[in-house]
């Protein structure tokens, strides 16, 4: 997965006579080479890496068209490059990336299912939730975390799916995937970016919800700006946990994207190490609670090389309940910096709330002014 590149350009924008030099784009290799040396660091003798199998082409098209991967892989094996006028690219050994980390993801689902002891974490790259079933996104290409669900649930025994994806991009790939079932639940909380161009016509609004059977099972929640730990937390106490225990999930998936952290150049939130610790402690006990600890983690964004590893480390500190005393830093985030605006995540966590009760009156009444 580190051989996948993107096009060189002014961050993740073409290249630019305005600018003087180039520079790397955000989803670079180092990114997860990063989180595995903070991981083995971390966890010396908890962790192993194993090498995931490559996806095959049924066990994709059960989310993408034939006719999208096969133009994906030749895309790829002609060299790649920018994909129209967006943010995303490729180059010869993205396809084949891009099946190893489908691989990965689908590789923790079973895992979760097995009964075997451990967490399993999918350290994918490229990232998927932005990809839909026709088209690439948002540097994605197979959507990693539908195709997982849709792995377990053609498992006996499993029925139902929950996804929760905090990453600070909405999750328009995966929305799309189960956008008229109910047998996957889908709450995404990130900014309110809407539509960004032909190729991510969702917005991730309130207001996409689902449709026919799926009506309700899509719940956006937007977060402004600045959100930070106290925030996530509330989002998960208000909305999360109601929603995720009245839908009774044979297996909890989270699409894992750390770009809610503090010092994101692809985000503008205020997530700790700390943040992201109560983050992972709240989801491994919601999925203790409602789908006997069957629970998956898959890597999705994260943009400051540094500061992703601190808050992937946190993830795994609260799932594993086991703090890390890091020499320098102890049990602390080097790079936190402000404190989050509260009233302004409140006011939008009621907003969301207030929508959402009409298919899930198990949420709570809008907090006291």
């Amino acid at each position: 997965m580190l051989d996948h590149e993107q096009p060189p350009g002014a961050f993740k924008h073409p290249s630019t006579p305005i600018v003087a030099n180039d520079e790397t784009h955000p989803d670079r290799r180092e990114r997860v080479e990063n989180i595995v040396a903070t991981v083995e660091h971390g966890f010396p003798a908890e962790s192993r890496f194993i090498e995931p199998d490559r996806a095959s082409r049924e066990t994709i098209e059960r989310v993408h068209d034939a006719e999208y991967v096969d133009w994906l892989e030749a895309f790829c094996a002609d060299g790649g490059g920018r994909i129209g006028r967006t943010t995303t690219g490729a180059n010869e050994a993205t396809y084949d990336a891009a099946r190893v980390a489908v691989g990965a993801a689908v590789a923790a689902a079973n895992h979760a299912l097995s009964g075997r002891s451990g967490v399993p974490y999918a350290l994918c790259r490229p990232s998927g939730h932005h990809a839909q079933p026709t088209q690439a996104d948002g540097f994605c290409f197979l959507n990693n975390a539908a195709i997982a669900a849709e792995a377990a649930l053609a498992t006996d025994g499993v029925d139902r799916v929950a996804v929760v994806d905090w990453d600070v991009h909405h999750g328009n790939g995966t929305q799309e995937a189960f956008y008229g079932r109910d047998d996957v639940l889908f709450v995404s909380a990130h900014h309110d970016h809407g539509s960004w161009s032909e190729y991510h016509p969702q917005e991730g609004s309130l207001a996409e919800d689902g449709e026919g059977d799926g009506a309700g099972y899509t719940v956006n929640v937007l977060l402004p700006p600045g959100t930070g730990d106290r925030g996530y937390e509330r989002l998960f106490e208000r909305i999360v946990e109601p929603i995720v225990r009245s839908y009774d999930p044979d297996l909890v998936l989270v699409s894992a994207g750390q770009d809610a952290g503090t010092m994101d150049p692809n985000g503008r939130n205020l997530v700790t190490r700390g943040g992201f610790r109560t983050l992972g402690s709240r989801v491994r006990a919601l999925a203790d609670d409602v789908a006997d600890g069957r629970l998956a983690l898959i890597q999705e964004g994260g943009y400051q090389t540094s500061h992703l590893s601190f808050a992937t480390l946190g993830v795994l500190e609260g799932v594993l309940d086991q703090l890390v005393d890091l020499e320098g830093y102890g049990h602390d985030d080097p790079m936190a910096w402000l404190d989050e605006p509260t009233e302004l995540v409140d006011e939008w966590l009621d907003e969301a709330i207030d929508y959402h009760r009409a298919h899930w009156p198990v949420l709570s009444e809008p907090a006291d002014e």
